[in-house]
């Protein structure tokens, strides 16, 4: 009896490992990816104690402590050993994400995954094997998007090192960025991505201001720097989603006796508009070279729907959480987070 339930449940486990094979060995070089840059990661002190390593990075090494400890003692953020090490990347990328869109449809491709879910993206630790998932999409009919990313979370289930990439930042970028991260470990729900980035967005978008005011005041040239910058691409990305918006309208008119070629060029053309027009807008305190936008240049083709959808992903919910912040918990952070630490279940 007990070798029969033995052999059952060896075959239960075989037979999904046939009918989930992509699954778990895309599974496995993730955690192997992971794995690699959590352990090859050294100690902060070794590199603060290091006399070759460069006292400005140094510096930058010391100003995640700040951001880390301003984050979890005003903000709310959960405590964690994140960013306590440091992984050389050595000059080169070791992160990519794979995003894909319907083409006539601002409706994500989702790849189901154990604990989290539905997801609306895939990391690769190999570039080679995002490029090859991305051909595969688009082979499928899907429009796509390769991002090479700067940092990630593993949601507080591992010690989420410094990555060497993030030391070339400025400083209310970095700020940004690591308490952008640290939510992700704070607060994560399953299969609600857009919600999950936009949140960890409108966090690390205000965290920063806060942490720069509390560091270099109001009238400093680093809050107001960093201030300037943030209201001038809000600017572009209220545009960007403007165009999401048209786009959408657009493609719900769509008949299906409409041929290919007729929805090509409608969908074509609107986008060509939509990016023309980013010329339009009025910034303030920088000139439009020094805003980072995505125009259709010879080097930089169309956007598809992949591109409007990461302006979905990560700031279409950006109002919603303005108000909800501002009205119902006076902007205190750290009330509003343990408010939705109660609310919503962490995986």
């Amino acid at each position: 009896m007990v070798k029969k339930v033995f052999y059952s449940i060896l075959l239960g486990v075989a037979l999904l490992a046939v009918w989930q094979y992509q699954l778990i060995w895309y599974g496995l070089g993730q955690a192997y990816g992971q794995f690699r840059i959590i352990y090859n990661a050294r100690p902060l002190k070794e590199y603060l104690t290091d006399h070759a390593f460069p006292d400005s990075l140094k510096q930058k090494l010391l100003l995640i402590q700040e951001i880390r400890k301003f984050a979890i003692d005003s903000l709310g953020i959960n405590d964690s050993k994140n960013y306590t090490t440091v992984f050389d990347q050595k000059g080169k990328p070791i992160l990519w994400v794979v995003t894909a869109s319907e083409p006539y449809a601002l409706e994500a491709k989702e790849w189901k995954f154990p604990l989290l879910g539905s997801v609306s993206y895939k990391g690769f630790f190999d570039h080679e094997k995002a490029v090859k998932e991305e051909n595969q999409l688009k082979a499928q009919g899907y429009d796509t998007e390769i991002d090479e990313v700067a940092g990630w979370s593993t949601l507080g289930w591992f010690r989420d090192p410094i990555l060497s990439s993030m030391l070339e930042k400025k400083e209310g970028q970095l700020a940004n960025l690591i308490i952008h991260e640290l939510t992700h470990a704070t607060l994560y729900i399953k299969s609600n991505v857009d919600y999950n980035e936009n949140l960890a967005s409108f966090v690390g978008d205000h965290g920063a201001r806060e942490f720069l005011r509390y560091k270099y005041g109001e009238e400093s040239a680093e809050y107001k720097t960093y201030t300037n910058s943030r209201n001038n691409q809000a600017k572009y990305i209220q545009h960007i989603l403007h165009g999401a918006d048209l786009l959408d309208s657009l493609y719900k008119s769509f008949t299906p006796k409409m041929d290919k070629v007729t929805k090509d060029n409608l969908k074509n053309g609107l986008i060509q508009k939509i990016m023309d027009t980013t010329d339009t807008l009025t910034y303030s305190g920088t000139t439009k070279k020094a805003l980072v936008t995505r125009n259709n240049t010879k080097e930089e083709p169309l956007p598809n729907n992949a591109f409007f959808m990461s302006y979905i992903r990560y700031r279409s919910k950006q109002n919603q959480f303005e108000e909800e912040f501002a009205t119902k918990f006076n902007s205190n952070f750290k009330k509003y987070l343990t408010y939705l630490k109660k609310t919503y279940p962490s995986i």
